[in-house]
């Protein structure tokens, strides 16, 4: 049996090292966490300001992230992206912006290093004149939106969806895997628009006196219009069939293999 003057004993050589231990852990904790390494995201912003008469041409070149441009109603475009590593912070350095500005002109590319995945994404937010043509805006896995354009463009992705609200002009849109939406409040005769994915719908909201051919494609969907739409051909066993809006006008082709496609008639206000 434990007696009380050896309880006493224990107690006085005990507290000393209990006393030391409190100390001890602490700041063995903290060392624990200072060597251990981040895993946490790593961000870096780009934001940046060129001139860019209205009628201009803009192209945009990303790989991994998401593209949205808006218009507006300066003479400038300003370019806000922002750069995130799953990974390092050192990693973030190793993927570059590269702008080049000319009269009428800016080309904007997103430039990694030679070895690849090195866990970045950079997305961008984009301000144009309202009347631009973009050239091309492309990125691989990411969606690409246009809001408030007047001109048209060529929109890619491959991994995304595509959409284009609020404008006007011809605009090509293509995905691989994902949807296509485009909402344009006017459109001209002119060189063929072609919207086309893979794996995805088509949506395309056009005003009710629009005039155009169609030559639409789609193996696996279905086809539906709120524009009256006069049939040329009868569709064929791929689904493929040409038509005509209205007394007819400038291409359009409209085509997706796994969805379905919908024309909508714009409902001024919404």
């Amino acid at each position: 049996m434990t007696t009380l003057r050896q309880l006493l004993v224990f107690d006085r050589f005990s507290r000393p090292f209990s006393s030391a231990l409190r100390r001890i852990i602490p700041l063995a904790v903290a060392l624990l966490f200072i060597s251990l390494p981040s895993f946490g995201n790593a961000d870096q912003l780009f934001d940046k300001v060129y001139p860019l008469p209205a009628g201009g041409n803009f192209q945009l070149d990303n790989i991994n992230g998401s593209v949205q441009v808006d218009g507006w109603d300066r003479d400038e475009v300003e370019v806000s992206a922002v750069k995130t590593s799953q990974n390092s912070a050192a990693d973030l350095d190793q993927v570059q912006i590269d702008v080049q500005s000319l009269p009428g002109q800016i080309a904007v590319r997103t430039l990694y290093p030679t070895s690849a995945g090195n866990g970045v994404t950079v997305e961008y937010h984009v301000h144009v004149p309202q009347r631009v043509l973009l050239e091309a805006i492309k990125t691989v896995n990411g969606s690409v939106s246009v809001r408030g354009v007047r001109g048209g463009g060529d929109l890619r992705s491959v991994n995304g969806d595509v959409k284009v609200t609020d404008s006007a002009g011809r605009f090509n849109a293509k995905t691989t895997n994902g949807n296509l939406t485009l909402q344009l409040r006017h459109i001209t005769n002119g060189a063929p628009m072609h919207i086309e994915t893979v794996n995805g719908s088509v949506v395309l909201t056009l005003p009710s006196d629009t005039r155009a051919n169609l030559n639409v494609q789609n193996m696996n969907g279905d086809f539906s219009s709120e524009l009256p739409v006069t049939a040329a051909t009868a569709p064929s066993t791929l689904g493929a069939f040409r038509a005509r809006l209205g007394a007819g006008g400038g291409e359009i082709s409209l085509r997706t293999i796994n969805g379905a496609i919908h024309l909508v008639r714009e409902r001024p206000g919404a």
